[in-house]
């Protein structure tokens, strides 16, 4: 099994590592991270390099398709090469998924049009334009082969949900132990139905560059 995962400069590094970290270890999974050119890719705080090993005309299949978000969703959305390449591997995948702002990428391309999608609450409000339905009362949205996940560690619930439905429960189940996934957070302000104002009103300047 294929899974290729985009990389771009000023991703969110939870986005890309935390599903990474459960898919790659379904039985017989072979991961691959492709950008632009090969080469270390730097997240969104510039302290975070991860290699792409190929080159996006290098990669053009997979089974699974990982979108990533982060502060670079913003020119990824008019690039054609990026576009393009996502749209020639979803023509090949059997599931194409996104986390955070990706699924922005996904939808435009085309992807989501009239489709439910999820993403950081963010920037829910920019899916509507490209045709997609948003909804930010779930983590994750299945949509056939499309499965969003909402802000940044919402791509490991994304990942087990995949593990599950590719290689069974058990499976899943076991990579959630492996990992030790078993969130108890200090903190009850973790989605906009539980963060009181003024924890939303921080977030949102911390939002901002």
């Amino acid at each position: 099994m294929r899974i290729a995962i985009l990389l771009y400069p000023e991703f969110t590094g939870l986005d890309v590592v935390g599903p990474y970290e459960v898919l790659s270890r379904i039985p017989g999974a072979e991961v691959v991270f492709t950008a632009a050119r090969r080469g270390p890719v730097r997240n969104d705080l510039g302290s975070l390099a991860l290699t792409a090993d190929a080159a996006l005309d290098e990669v053009d299949s997979a089974d699974l398709l990982l979108v990533p978000g982060g502060p670079g969703t913003e020119a990824q959305l008019t690039d054609a090469a990026v576009l393009d390449w996502v749209r020639r591997v979803d023509a090949t995948t059997t599931w194409t998924t996104s986390v955070c702002s990706g699924s922005l990428i996904l939808a435009a391309a085309g992807l989501l049009e009239g489709r439910r999608a999820t993403s950081h609450w963010g920037v829910l409000d920019r899916l509507p334009p490209f045709g997609a339905e948003p909804t930010g009362t779930e983590r994750i949205v299945v949509d056939g082969k499309y499965a969003t996940a909402a802000g940044v560690s919402a791509g490991i619930d994304l990942a087990l949900r995949l593990t599950g439905l590719i290689a069974g429960d058990g499976t899943a189940q076991a990579v959630q132990l492996l990992i030790e996934y078993d969130p108890q957070p200090p903190y009850a302000a973790g989605s906009l139905a539980k963060a009181s104002p003024a924890v939303v009103e921080g977030a949102k300047r911390l939002l901002v560059p």
